[in-house]
């Protein structure tokens, strides 16, 4: 009998022979993913599905692996998504490794959003309200992050500010306190409220931070972005606090 990880074809084709999982109930994101990056690598794909978990699992025993995708290119395996990815010189990501992305994302997205918000209302994006409206929308999606899972994102803001570890009811109200005064602050209203819980919330935060991160010299991960996170408690962390400070600060020199 042939072996179904190896086939003959004509001189000067690329071929790669791809075994994915697709279910009625569930079709493999990997083993898309697989298959789209063949493509874009120029190869044709033999695509061989596996449709049952019964067949899925007498291909992994037969081949020895304990996982799908497998892809085989001059009839050698080279394994799942991420072998392939590194077959390719591709670089891929550590889950555990420190990342600056989500709140890259957040900052740019929300800063386009200022802009854009500024240039409906006021015809231009060049505002001093557009900046107004970036912080406070930052505000907002910051505080949509955390509240996506409090529980998680109260232990680890628990892990670092002063307040919290005092009064741990805090670290729950935290991300609430944050979104009421983006919120307000998008709006321009309730000034009497928004001002006190951004200067207190933010005051707060920056001290902790700057106590945790360079007097303490403590190396943990911010809760800024919610509790599961790798970005580094530091620059950012204090940024985001000293940001909410300024602003309410700027927004009670305006109403002097």
């Amino acid at each position: 009998m042939s072996n179904p990880t190896q086939t003959t074809h004509p001189t000067g084709t690329r071929t790669a022979i791809l075994f994915r999982m697709v279910m009625p109930e569930h079709t493999c994101p990997y083993g898309l993913k697989a298959k789209d990056l063949l493509e874009r690598r120029g190869f044709t794909v033999e695509d061989h599905w596996l449709t049952t978990r019964a067949e899925t699992d007498r291909f992994k025993d037969e081949q020895g692996v304990k996982s799908t995708p497998q892809t085989f290119i001059d009839g050698r395996r080279v394994g799942g998504f991420d072998d392939l990815q590194r077959h390719f010189g591709q670089t891929v990501p550590d889950p555990d490794a420190t990342r600056y992305t989500p709140v890259v994302a957040v900052f740019a997205m929300t800063a386009l959003m200022g802009l854009a918000a500024s240039y409906a209302v006021f015809g231009t994006p060049f505002t001093a309200r557009a900046v107004e409206w970036f912080i406070a929308f930052s505000m907002c999606v910051l505080a949509i992050l955390k509240l996506q899972d409090v529980e998680t994102f109260s232990s680890m803001f628990l892990g670092y500010d002063l307040l919290a570890r005092r009064w741990v009811r805090y670290a729950y109200a935290y991300p609430f306190l944050e979104g009421l005064a983006g919120i307000l602050m998008v709006a321009g209203a309730w000034n009497g409220i928004s001002i006190p819980v951004a200067l207190f919330i933010g005051s707060v935060g920056a001290v902790s931070v700057f106590k945790a991160v360079y007097l303490d010299r403590r190396e943990i991960k911010c809760a800024c972005v919610g509790g599961s996170g790798k970005v580094p408690l530091g620059f950012v962390s204090l940024t985001e606090n000293l940001m909410m400070v300024g602003m309410a600060l700027w927004m009670l020199t305006r109403a002097m």
